[in-house]
């Protein structure tokens, strides 16, 4: 593809509009929407309002008179539309990593109840690091056994000694798409239960959790639903399972009714039980207003919309940089049906300090450890002409050498 076809596919985007609703720095490519969204435009504008109106000046009385105690359902019945669930069924608190504490909590000990020879929690080799150690770290306490195999023999592991599957949907590193259905059928007919993280699918890819059989989901609301630095996560329960146990964390905002204030713990009915501490209002806030502009596509043909165009954004930068870039290996699946929303590229011996040359353009991608160069390509704000620029300063940086310069082998703590 050529740029001037790049251009021509902008200049017919349906979605096209969706940009003018962020904040975007001049002179940036950003691909790293799968780590941290893009600033909405609404969102300083209505942190502010909550700030010095709602707190500056209602105060307490905010709690009711702005509806701040509904924040945590209100915001989860907008993303519940993006994910395939219910009104009422999903819930935004807390961390992704609290969130699946709580899930794979209950969910081991549905096992438990229901099948006590059950000991085994299984995920993929490559999970997302913190689900792992959330894991690993109640399988210690329980004296489970956490089995993790690569993407393609999990299916053979699911059997009658399996308590829950837990997988994330599109895994981090290489941008692969698990098929939920395909997967949570296959624990469901070995007796186990089937458990998501939706952190790089939420936003990005169609998800439909009834449909395709889940039992619990997290995800988190920085990431494609441009909740801001460290805006609260969400959880979501199969309202068949949301009565059946407490969750760990029996914390006020989860009793069935906090302000009696009695000493005993009685759980609230539903999803409302997997609550625990007092809303953060300002993020919750930010995070409104980045879910919004997801939403905002739905006249535009919503999620469909944006998957298809995502599709066609990943695989134009795919493919451009393997034409121009022969030192880069594609990590990223070619198959779209098994492709989330970015693409990963690895090299042995250069990832880190190609990604940090990248950034000095302006192209802003991220590395993963040991050598993944990492990029997400977020379909509300980018442009197919952005791609293309993009997988062409790849190609200068690489035969150029910029990537020699020693301050893009000093290592960040943040990568």
């Amino acid at each position: 593809m050529t740029r001037d076809q790049a251009l021509a596919l902008d200049a017919a985007d349906a979605l096209a509009p969706m940009r003018a609703q962020f904040s975007l720095p001049p002179g940036v490519i950003y691909l790293d929407g799968n780590s941290l969204g893009v600033l909405p435009r609404a969102t300083a504008a209505r942190v502010q309002a909550v700030v010095q109106q709602e707190w500056g000046t209602d105060l307490i009385r905010s709690w009711n008179s702005a509806g701040w105690m509904e924040l945590p359902q209100r915001i989860g019945d907008k993303i519940a539309r993006l994910v395939g669930a219910g009104a009422g069924e999903l819930v935004v608190a807390d961390s992704t990593s609290v969130n699946l504490f709580k899930v794979l909590s209950a969910a081991l000990d549905m096992a438990a109840a229901d099948a006590p020879q059950r000991r085994r929690i299984v995920s993929e080799r490559s999970n997302f690091p913190t689900d792992l150690y959330i894991a690993e770290a109640l399988a210690r306490q329980r004296g489970l056994e956490l089995v993790l195999a690569e993407a393609d023999d999990i299916p053979a592991l699911l059997d009658e000694r399996v308590a829950v599957l837990m997988l994330t949907h599109v895994n981090y590193r290489s941008g692969r798409m698990h098929d939920m259905a395909a997967l949570s059928q296959a624990a469901h007919a070995a007796g186990a239960l089937a458990l998501w993280d939706l952190a790089h699918s939420a936003g990005a890819v169609p998800v439909d959790l009834k449909r395709d059989g889940a039992d619990f989901a997290v995800g988190c609301g920085y990431k494609y639903l441009n909740g801001g630095p460290g805006a609260p996560a969400f959880v979501w329960v199969h309202p068949r399972h949301a009565e059946r146990f407490w969750q760990p964390l029996a914390g006020w905002m989860g009793h069935a009714a906090p302000f009696e204030f009695t000493p005993g713990y009685r759980p609230a009915a539903g999803i409302a039980r997997y609550l625990c501490g007092t809303p953060a209002v300002l993020s919750l806030a930010a995070l409104e207003c980045g879910v919004d502009t997801v939403l905002a596509a739905e006249p535009l043909g919503g999620m469909a919309a944006l998957r298809a165009k995502s599709l066609a954004l990943t695989r134009l930068f795919a493919e451009r940089v393997q034409a121009t870039c022969p030192s880069l290996a594609l990590v990223s699946p070619q198959d779209d049906a098994r492709r989330g929303s970015q693409v990963c590229l690895s090299h042995p011996e250069i990832a880190y300090p190609v990604v940090q040359a990248l950034i000095a353009r302006g192209v802003i991608g991220d590395f993963r450890s040991p050598d993944i160069l990492r990029f997400g390509l977020t379909p509300l704000y980018l442009r197919f002409v952005d791609a293309w620029d993009a997988a062409e300063h790849l190609r200068r940086v690489l035969d150029s050498g910029e990537w020699r310069r020693p301050e893009f082998n000093q290592r960040h703590a943040v990568t």
